[in-house]
């Protein structure tokens, strides 16, 4: 492997002595992403099992670190220069697209499908495409999209079930600018609103709560990561003078929960909540569009009291940009839209320019797959998804996976460059890998096969035991030697 550091300083040098031909250039070496130091963390509560004592988790600070960077250069007058200064950009993006491809074949803990080819759409990226403004209203700006933008809405709106003329909503820019804006419609609608959400919702939910000065109560959740209506009701009853304004995840961002919104709905009428008197914005950053097509899953419908639903472009359906989709009653969104003189339009969205690529691509896959084709997709990932879990509980790893997710939770790897290496998401003592269409059974017979050799090393001494997940998953899918030794 060779270093950033010294890759860029062997070529700057080149560059700079104008003798870039005597560079040798390999483009299949991989630059190897430097591990920043481990840092200590003050605020870190948990602690772990290492021998015989506890001690707080060091947590490795990854991106949050500045450890190297491309430097941006100016370019020289001189004509020569300009074609050296070409070269070396050129080597450093080929370094750069073998480092993409190296890290893709290691990604299992973000929920991003890299499953696609939209070779088609390379004509197009020559063209700087930007919806302003309000979707359904032409601007005076004609390089635009919204005619696939449109396209791509009505199919969500047949998805969850309400009419063309009954719904309003736009191509965000990512799942969380989906959820910013399904709950700043709820906290237009009710101005006094309390915002509710679980305690396991994605971080952007109470993100949105402090951007908009909103009161928010979070609920408990059960075992599973879903919603705890008991406590629901505890915290709707003592603010019953108050409308709701409710949070509920399709999909969990660790655990892949998906909270139950007909006993959500039921938990607000028992408290004497009327349907004029809450707002429910359902978050399907991921499994919003998987869901539909799972047998025996609730059915996420705007022909139930729901306000809005987001669901995002780059995680199942495979969008190589962040983007996603917000919808949300018409009747509800004048109290948000303003016109704009300078558009010749009207604008409700968050953000005003939005990527006006993000719409094509989305309306490409969905013409290539169609129900039938996100249906199959849906079946492979869960299937995979038992697959992984049923391997793990076989090794002795803790493991569970929910009735309707494609999240697996398994135990946090001991070591720090391990996670690293696979992109694992963690929290406290679990990792989990979310089974994407582009997570084939191979791959995770590769991951698997190198966590049960890695385990081998990191639990050979008696006196350093795996952590105990009972708390997280339920004593049933602990592996612990404690919970093992009942079992």
């Amino acid at each position: 492997m060779v270093g950033t550091s010294a890759v860029i300083e062997s070529i700057s040098s080149a560059v700079n002595g104008k003798d870039v031909a005597d560079v040798r250039f390999d483009p299949t070496v991989v630059v190897a992403e430097p591990v920043p130091a481990v840092v200590k963390s003050d605020n870190v509560d948990e602690v772990v099992n290492g021998g015989g004592e506890e001690k707080k988790r060091e947590i490795v600070l990854g991106r949050n670190i500045h450890t190297s960077s491309f430097s941006v250069t100016e370019p020289d007058a001189d004509d020569d220069s300009t074609g050296d200064k070409e070269a070396y950009m050129a080597s450093v993006l080929a370094r750069y697209r073998k480092t993409l491809t190296d890290r893709t074949m290691y990604h299992l803990g973000y929920p991003y499908n890299l499953d696609f080819d939209y070779g088609a759409l390379t004509q197009l990226q020559h063209f700087s495409i930007n919806n302003l403004g309000d979707p359904f209203i032409e601007s005076n700006y004609g390089v635009h999209s919204r005619q696939f933008e449109v396209g791509v809405l009505d199919w969500f709106a047949r998805l969850w079930d309400i009419e063309k003329d009954q719904y309003w909503g736009y191509i965000t820019n990512c799942g969380t600018e989906g959820n910013l804006h399904g709950i700043l419609v709820g906290r237009e609608v009710f101005p006094e609103g309390i915002l509710y959400a679980s305690k396991e919702s994605h971080y952007s939910v109470f993100k949105a709560a402090r951007m908009y000065r909103m009161e928010c109560e979070k609920v408990g959740t059960l075992l599973t990561g879903e919603i705890d209506c008991a406590d629901f009701k505890v915290k709707l009853l003592s603010n019953k003078d108050k409308p709701a304004i409710i949070n509920v995840n399709i999909g969990t961002t660790v655990k892949g929960a998906v909270d139950d919104l007909d006993l959500v709905i039921k938990a607000l009428e028992d408290c004497g909540f009327s349907h004029d008197r809450f707002y429910i914005h359902c978050d399907g950053a991921l499994f919003g569009l998987m869901m539909p097509f799972v047998k025996r899953a609730p059915k996420v419908t705007f022909k139930k009291p729901i306000g809005s639903v987001s669901v995002s472009g780059h995680k199942f359906v495979g969008c190589p940009m962040p983007c996603g989709v917000q919808l949300t009653r018409l009747e509800h969104i004048n109290a948000l839209s303003s016109n704009v003189e300078y558009l010749a339009s009207r604008d409700a969205t968050i953000m005003g320019s939005r990527n006006g690529h993000a719409p094509l691509f989305l309306w490409y896959t969905l013409n290539r797959k169609g129900y039938k084709g996100f249906q199959k997709e849906v079946q492979k990932c869960l299937r995979n998804a038992h697959y992984l879990k049923d391997r793990l509980i076989g090794a002795g790893i803790s493991a569970m996976l929910n009735e309707l997710s494609s999240t697996v939770v398994f135990e946090r790897p001991k070591d720090e460059e391990f996670v690293r290496k696979w992109q694992l998401a963690c929290e406290r003592n679990m990792a989990h890998v979310v089974v994407m269409p582009s997570v084939t059974v191979d791959k995770l017979d590769h991951f698997l096969d190198e966590l049960v050799k890695a385990r081998s090393i990191w639990y050979k001494d008696d006196n350093v035991k795996p952590p105990c997940l009972a708390s997280d998953i339920g004593s049933q899918n602990c592996c612990c030697p404690q919970h093992r030794a009942i079992s």
